[in-house]
């Protein structure tokens, strides 16, 4: 298969049959250069969150697909997201993760630019003929916007208004972000790593509740009895997945802890007593309630194309690095101004699942590669995402939801996938 092959219809629907995935979508070279293209070079793709560039001078490293960028706010405090390359010989100007600074140079040649990318000074300019206008040679832009303190970035400048591309799943970013416990979210650290896995792979697994008594038996067998049930969501059978629109979809696993401003009168859990007991000394009743409900995180994924996941109780970030290699990053979620003692807590509880200590990460990554490895036998047997399809509800929003193990949210990103990989 060639790029030159998109977009037309009859091609991606060998690729995506609605509820079967053809091997090649994990497999081909130059369908993951046309996904990059037409995918991550023109929708709107997560870069970071607010908290990670808080005021003037801050700027922080990201990826649009497999392009690097650089996130930083100027001395106005506006947002910019820059592409990471000289204008003049193409070397990046900025190899420190995070930081501040009052410009960019390139070390190649020296050209200095500023925090809004513009071309502030170049070495030597009587090599340069008088009608060279440093006016025109900034590091290329991105459009930029933000919601909720997450920021969106892309190369389309005709792109459509961010709230419009989000759409319903507005009021689920609004529900994530109440685990502040009365205090804005803020980034504490996040695990990174990468797996020998194609993007979608991934894409997959967090609307994936199917996997997660299987998978995570370890994970489930580390917790005491009250965290056991909250967790067995596949025997309950309240939870649900559901449709939310451009390629965004929701997994409600724990529905009791959606909204984490309800419920406070519920009793305290005794995994969280002594945090309570902490907590009491410099807060009233009603603040320790909402602040340790908080900590626990809220009780769904809620997935969003084509890169980002608001996963529990932290962010879940992929980065396509070739048709074989994923990074993800696994970005711990604190209370900026709370309790240190209730941080402290979210930390242990995300390093209880995630990174390479955890019970959660090893165990996903694990299978993660062996899809990937297993895809290489029999490229005529397609991938099945058909569970649940038959048994859907209509949702409030006119679209399907389906059981909480039901693939309904990899059917919504797969047919986001067909929209965009066609236009």
């Amino acid at each position: 298969m060639s790029l030159d092959e998109f977009p037309s219809g009859p091609q991606t629907d060998t690729l995506m049959k609605g509820d079967r995935v053809a091997t090649p979508m994990y497999e081909d070279p130059a369908l993951f250069d046309a996904e990059m293209e037409k995918i991550f070079g023109k929708c709107w793709v997560w870069v970071g969150h607010e908290s990670e560039v808080p005021g003037k001078g801050n700027f922080k490293l990201s990826w649009v697909g497999t392009q690097p960028v650089i996130i930083s706010r100027d001395r106005k405090g506006d947002l910019h997201v820059l592409v990471n390359r000289c204008r003049h010989r193409a070397a990046t100007v900025c190899e420190i993760k995070k930081g501040k600074t009052s410009s960019f140079q390139c070390p190649y040649h020296g050209w200095g630019y500023g925090l809004d990318g513009s071309l502030r000074a170049i070495p030597y300019t009587e090599g340069y003929s008088t009608d060279f206008d440093k006016a025109n040679y900034g590091l290329k832009k991105l459009k930029v916007e933000t919601f909720e303190g997450m920021i969106f970035a892309s190369f389309n400048m005709d792109v459509e208004p961010l709230e419009e591309f989000l759409g319903n799943a507005k009021p689920w970013i609004k529900l994530f972000m109440k685990q502040g416990g009365g205090f804005p979210i803020k980034v504490l650290g996040e695990h990174q790593f990468k797996v020998p896995m194609n993007w979608k792979i991934q894409l997959e697994n967090t609307t994936d509740a199917y996997h997660f008594p299987i998978v995570h038996k370890s994970f489930m067998q580390s917790l005491d009895g009250e965290a056991t049930a909250q967790f067995s969501f596949l025997d309950n059978g309240d939870g649900w997945v559901e449709d939310l629109g451009n390629g965004h979809s929701v997994m409600v696993m724990m529905p009791e802890l959606n909204d984490l401003d309800e419920g406070l009168d519920r009793p305290i859990p005794e995994r969280f007593q002594d945090l309570a007991e902490t907590l009491r000394k410099d807060y009233d009743e009603d603040q320790v309630k909402r602040i340790v409900r908080a900590v626990g995180g809220c009780g769904f994924n809620l997935n969003l194309f084509p890169n980002a996941a608001c996963s529990l109780s932290f962010f879940r970030i992929l980065r396509p690095v070739s048709v074989a290699e994923t990074e993800i990053r696994h970005m711990a979620l604190g209370m900026d101004g709370g309790p240190e003692a209730a941080n402290q807590m979210r930390m242990r509880l995300h390093e209880h699942f995630q990174g390479p200590m955890g019970f959660g990460s090893p165990d996903d990554a694990e299978v993660w590669e062996r899809v990937q490895r297993g895809s290489a036998g029999g490229a005529d047997i397609d991938v099945m995402v058909n569970r649940g399809l038959g048994l859907e509800d209509t949702s409030e929003n006119g679209l399907p939801k389906g059981d909480v193990s039901a693939e309904t949210g990899m059917r919504a990103a797969y047919k986001m996938w067909k929209k965009v990989m066609e236009q």
